[in-house]
């Protein structure tokens, strides 16, 4: 009997029209029973590249071949829909059309089928089995057949060939959390709706299904209200601080604006229905209100119009308590629920620094009215105000963990972003919650200490940070375990000024989330995920996404004697895969010399290296020039943080120009300095630093105490070089200039004293009060004596 054979007669399924087939002559495998490797004489069958990794599969023998002339057929409208994506996302080989009506399926048919009698894990499980004769995904609900689809899709798309070859396999899946959830701040930088649909592809094809769409804060409102249009008029648009923010032919203010009207809003709503993911708005409040405040200041606590302004940090401006606030955001919320179908609605509640509030005679006197308990009173009584309406629009409250410290209703959910301690204190409450905390799971921290990451916050968040991470805490009882409702990876864009530059942050990090959220916790295995990423960075490369390179490239360290004319090169990746390279400066391939030990090389030398998984280079090589001159410069991103320079390093972007590519600078904005440590400076007789200057555009709320500075002797502050540390001996000081030059930059160069000589660790920084600008080091050269 063929393998495949038609379906017998299902009167819902005629009434679409759609034919149906089912699988004969195989028999399903008990979900309980545990995997086994398929018994076959046929030759071992590599690995497969799907991510994140399913509960349970089976492989076997021979593969299915899709073509133009590959049936896809639907057991009614909503697989229909499903198999509709499946052909859309397909990118290789021959592109299969959806059939309709067909009395006699060919063989090689792929099926969708909704069955309500399947029994899987949970509402989002499918099974899906491929054999050379066809394919066959099967499942409850509309959900769980798309997760197989997607599955689908990625067995297509294994080799990055022009032929589509599906191996021939039985899959039966579940997620192991129900929600898991991606973030992305539009507030801060404004993304395209094309490209909030690339995201949404691609979070489709790691199975995550939650969007949880940052719309409001202090820099931007980015969501049309129709009852006030000063929120989008006037807040949807900012002027972006120094060149940034200058038209660079007149001179005038150039804004930087947008924001998604409501008929933009719908089409991304249903364009994420249609790949089964919910989309969960922001709204926050009290906190992060600045840019409402400034389209109309009466619902402030000050009554000025403050600008919306690009700045990094905690602002202190807060919704004041009114009852017309409170009416303001509720007419708000109206439109908000009839824009956004999903369940929850996010009302924040972070970072809501209370200054303004308790300088206030008005709040005061208002606490007083409503009896609260002080200012955490307050802010749970407009949050639990704002829940009772959404309750009344049939929607759930969820919020940042800091709405645990007034006191909640138990229907709210809270997402525990400063750790997971929040997140256990709800769970105990009674909480439903999402595990985010910023420690594992914000996307806008580095992923490695390459010099070639964009801006961002150089605290790293690793690939195998994310991977790592566990939503349930052992602290946690069983019962309280289970509202643990799942994790969500979070992408704040105060840097992310391109779409280029926030794929590379999300990237491959998003994979490692969403392996977390689907695959059980038992057959999660980091040396594992890391075989199936390069093919699965194929895929991504299908969908047109510029994932980031840092993570497969090859780092170098070097031990030089400088004056022996030799050093001892160090590679590493920084995810362990491996290392091959060359010194005679041609492109190491699959048969160049593999590293497994530091090496000498004599200067000057070119290491060209890159990683591998299996005979392929991972990324393009890396080249590295080493030499005299090379051993004596270092960029910023190779010098040491100052001891005494606090812990807030950033690396931020230059202001200027206004189009196009930016100088990078890593600073610590607390005290900006930097440090060479162990400096050979015996043949040195002078210094020279390239530095460049930036607005000081942050606002610290109350860590502003931190910020601090050397104070300049003379009109714009000097260079200033130490010995022995940034509380060593001045050994060298100039003056700044009133301005950089016309490129940005300035170069200064210092004598060394003919004393100071040997290793000794170098402190530079420059003298001045930090606002409006800073100066910021970019590369520091030692200079031979006669040099």
């Amino acid at each position: 009997m063929s393998w495949m054979t038609c379906a017998p007669h299902r009167a819902a399924w005629m009434a679409t029209c759609l034919a149906v087939l089912a699988l004969g002559g195989c028999k399903a495998r008990d979900e309980a029973t545990p995997v086994q490797a398929p018994v076959s004489a046929a030759p071992a069958i590599a690995p497969l590249s799907l991510i994140p990794r399913p509960a349970r599969l089976e492989r076997g023998p021979g593969q299915l071949t899709l073509t133009p002339t590959t049936a896809l057929l639907a057991s009614d409208a909503q697989a229909e829909a499903v198999a509709r994506t499946f052909a859309d996302l397909l990118v290789t080989g021959g592109k299969p059309k959806l059939q309709t009506a067909i009395a006699a399926p060919a063989s090689g048919a792929i099926a969708f089928v909704l069955d309500a009698q399947f029994a899987g894990a949970s509402p989002e499980a499918y099974r899906l089995e491929v054999k050379p004769e066809g394919a066959r995904v099967v499942a409850r609900t509309p959900a769980g057949l798309f997760n197989g689809a997607m599955t689908l899709w990625q067995l297509a798309t294994l080799d990055p060939a022009a032929t589509a070859a599906i191996p021939t396999v039985t899959i039966d899946d579940a997620p192991r959390f129900g929600w898991r959830g991606f973030m992305l701040d539009s507030a801060r930088h404004f993304q395209s709706v094309e490209e909030i649909k690339t995201l949404l592809d691609a979070m489709a094809l790691h199975k995550l299904n939650v969007f949880h769409w940052h719309l409001t804060d202090d820099q931007g409102w980015r969501m049309e209200i129709k009852r006030y249009p000063k929120l989008t008029q006037i807040s949807g648009c900012r002027i972006p601080a120094g060149d940034g923010g200058r038209d660079p032919a007149s001179g005038q203010p150039r804004p930087y604006c947008g924001y998604y009207t409501q008929d933009q809003i719908r089409e991304v709503v249903a364009y994420a229905a249609a790949r089964h993911i919910t989309v969960v708005p922001e709204l926050d409040v009290p906190g992060h209100a600045q840019a409402a405040i400034a389209a109309y200041p009466e619902l402030g606590v000050l009554g000025d119009r403050p600008a919306p302004l690009n700045e990094w940090g905690v602002n202190t401006y807060l919704f004041n308590a009114e009852d017309s606030t409170l009416v303001f955001l509720e007419n708000v919320l109206a439109e908000m629920v009839e824009l956004f179908p999903g369940r929850y609605v996010h009302l924040g509640g972070d970072e809501a620094v209370k200054d303004q509030w308790k300088a206030s005679a008005r709040v005061q006197q208002r606490i007083k009215e409503l009896g609260v308990a002080g200012e955490e009173g307050m802010q749970s009584y407009m949050l639990k105000r704002l829940e009772r309406f959404l309750v009344g629009h049939g929607k759930l409250m969820i919020g940042w963990d800091e709405i645990l410290e007034g006191g909640l209703p138990p229907e709210a959910a809270v997402m525990s972003w400063r750790g997971i301690e929040g997140g256990i204190e709800a769970a105990r409450q009674g909480h439903d919650v999402v595990m985010v905390p910023s420690s594992d799971l914000y996307l806008d921290y580095l992923q490695t200490t390459s010099p070639n990451e964009p801006p961002g916050r150089p605290d790293t968040n690793t690939l195998q940070d994310a991977y790592a991470f566990e939503p349930v805490p052992k602290e946690l009882t069983q019962a309280q375990q289970r509202h643990i409702l799942g994790l969500q990876a979070n992408m704040w864009t105060e840097h992310t000024r391109t779409d280029a530059r926030l794929e590379h942050h999300l990237y491959p990090r998003l994979a490692a989330v969403a392996e977390t959220g689907w695959t059980p916790r038992a057959d999660k295995r980091f040396e594992d995920f890391l075989a199936r990423l390069p093919g699965h960075l194929h895929r991504l490369q299908a969908l047109g996404i510029d994932y980031a390179r840092t993570p497969f490239e090859v780092a170098i360290a070097v031990d030089d004697d400088r004056r022996a004319g030799t050093a001892q090169i160090t590679l590493s990746n920084p995810l362990g895969y491996p290392v091959r390279y060359t010194t005679d400066g041609s492109e190491p391939g699959a048969t160049a010399k593999a590293y497994d030990a530091p090496f000498p090389v004599k200067l000057p030398a070119q290491v060209r290296a890159a990683a591998f998984h299996g005979d392929r280079a991972l990324v393009a090589s890396s080249e590295f020039r080493i030499d005299a001159a090379s051993l004596l410069s270092r960029s910023d991103e190779q010098l040491a943080v100052c001891p005494d320079a606090g812990r807030l390093l950033l690396r931020l972007e230059d202001d200027g120009p206004a189009d196009g590519e930016r100088a990078i600078f890593n600073v610590t904005i607390f005290y900006p300095c930097w440090q060479w440590n162990a400096a050979d400076l015996d043949g040195i007789g002078q210094i020279r630093v390239r530095a460049g200057r930036i607005p000081y555009y942050f606002q610290l709320a109350h860590d502003e105490p931190s910020r601090t500075f050397e104070p300049a002797k003379s009109a714009h502050g000097e260079l200033v070089v130490r010995a022995g540390g940034c509380k060593g001996k001045v050994i060298a000081e100039a003056p700044m200039p009133a301005a950089p030059d016309k490129d940005g930059f300035v170069e200064l160069t210092v004598d060394l004293p003919q004393d100071v000589r040997g290793k000794q660790d170098l402190c530079l920084l420059m003298t001045g009060d930090t606002r409006p600008a800073m100066w910021v080091a970019d590369r520091v050269t030692l200079v031979p004596s006669g040099g």
